[in-house]
């Protein structure tokens, strides 16, 4: 691990998911809003995209897609085919289609992903079943590993792109899973709390807020709750 790393997580983009929490649909894309969303972001942390020295994105395709779109200019820096990092580890928690990832062979097959390296990607990286099931133990297995991952790495500026349900559970604590309503294509930096950097599971504390390309949406998990008025609250 390098000195003061910054893990800089990134939820993705409005998918078609979000829209009507329709969560037959499998392996769920960017919206045509989420596009705009993702591409506004890339505008908006100049710094990260400068600093960043190594991407690594969930590998489903709204993910994929905010990845390359919201760090478009980080990517185009490191520069050259595999040059952004696929973490099968990283794919949202739950067992639903909207949730499961497409199989290697249908992303490579697609030029749009090339940049990706997609050699992670397991024959049961989308299979819901055992480590990567939709139990609490292997969730939280899961984002242990995750955690870990992260803190092995070598860089100072790790960015993560993946999704709210996983991310709440990443950047959880001793006490338990982080509530926060995560945003679309919204970036939070965090620090590993020098309490728990080498034990056993080292959480996370968060250092600043950073961006958020649109507003709060839905998750896999919950929506937006609206008062009897039309407003949000």
């Amino acid at each position: 691990m390098a000195p003061n790393s910054r893990i800089i997580l990134t939820r993705h983009a409005q998918a078609e998911h979000n829209v009507d929490l329709d969560y037959r649909i499998h392996d769920a894309p960017l919206t045509p809003l989420g596009i705009k969303q993702a591409a506004s972001l890339s505008h908006q942390i100049p710094s990260l995209q400068a600093s960043a020295e190594v991407i690594i994105s969930s590998a489903l395709k709204r993910t994929l897609q905010t990845t390359l779109l919201g760090w478009g200019p980080a990517v185009a820096r490191l520069g050259g085919p595999k040059s952004v990092v696929c973490l099968p580890q990283a794919q949202e928690c739950n067992d639903f289609a909207c949730d499961t990832g497409s199989a290697r062979g249908v992303l490579e097959a697609d030029p749009a992903y090339s940049v990706f390296d997609l050699s992670p990607l397991t024959d049961d990286w989308n299979s819901k079943r055992g480590f990567y099931a939709a139990s609490e133990e292997a969730l939280a297995a899961r984002a242990r590993w995750v955690r870990r991952y992260l803190r092995e790495r070598p860089e100072k500026d790790i960015v993560l792109v993946a999704h709210g349900d996983v991310l709440r559970r990443i950047t959880g604590r001793p006490e338990g899973d982080s509530e926060y309503p995560w945003r679309n294509a919204e970036v939070r930096i965090f620090e590993f709390d020098p309490e728990f950097v080498d034990s056993e599971d080292p959480w996370l504390f968060q250092r600043e807020d950073v961006a958020a390309a649109g507003g709060y949406a839905p998750t896999s998990t919950e929506a937006d709750i609206v008062q009897p008025d039309g407003q949000k609250p």
